[in-house]
């Protein structure tokens, strides 16, 4: 592993303090260090694996925390629920919130790219924890600060249904069953009336219709659409 210079060994013992945990645990600098390097620094020595790595260890961390804080709720909900929590908009606000962007090293246009801004915080946001979890081979360098988070954003999302991203959801299904992403097929069914449902939208796999839906929006619509859909996908039978 690259060795970590005194003045980088400093920053990233900041970083973690923010996060509210001793230096004194067992972390490995090294791959925190790569964790904060993004590609235009490097072409080999960057976040990319780690991001890949953090990937499933978010997504894990927000199952363990909706599996013990609301074990009644239906399949359905967590993973609707988990598509907004490990969505990059939320990655990159928890990112902005822990001060992230200081210690990520970018290099050449990246670092004026604003568009740009809120894919790199996530990936990189990913990256940490992939390193955290690598160090440890567990949670527990991450569930102590970011359990937290995903309490308050799923009791956030639970009182307000319409943050339930369904078609993230649905999309991921698809995508791991048959490597494919659904159609969305909308129609305008009312322009007299702003407040009343204005668009059917249906969703389609190859020749199957999985669902439909109306809303006020076409994003309505197709969550509305998309929430059918999921929902009506056989759950696996408890063993």
């Amino acid at each position: 592993m690259t060795l970590v210079y005194p003045r980088r060994q400093r920053q990233l013992e900041s970083l973690i303090r923010r996060l509210g945990l001793p230096t004194g645990l067992p972390i490995k600098w090294e791959l925190l260090d790569l964790a904060l390097t993004h590609p235009t620094v490097s072409d080999l020595a960057n976040y990319e694996q780690l991001e890949f790595v953090g990937d499933a260890v978010v997504r894990l961390a927000a199952a363990i925390v909706l599996w013990e804080t609301y074990p009644d709720c239906p399949v359905g909900d967590f993973a609707a629920i988990r598509s907004v929590l490990v969505s990059d908009r939320i990655l990159a606000q928890l990112a902005r919130e822990y001060g992230l962007e200081l210690y990520l090293l970018v290099a050449g246009s990246a670092t004026s790219d604003k568009i740009g801004q809120e894919s790199r915080l996530a990936d990189a946001f990913e990256a940490v924890l992939g390193a955290l979890y690598l160090s440890t081979k567990n949670l527990e360098l991450i569930r102590p600060w970011l359990d937290f988070h995903f309490k308050k954003l799923a009791t956030e999302i639970r009182l307000d249904p319409a943050r339930l991203n369904y078609k993230a959801a649905l999309q991921e299904w698809t995508q791991a069953e048959f490597k494919v992403l659904p159609e969305y097929r909308v129609t305008e069914v009312n322009q007299s009336n702003q407040n009343q449902e204005r668009f059917a939208a249906e969703v389609w796999l190859y020749d199957n219709k999985l669902g439909e839906g109306k809303g006020r929006s076409i994003k309505a619509a197709e969550q509305a659409a998309a929430k059918v859909a999921f929902l009506a996908i056989p759950q696996p039978e408890n063993s």
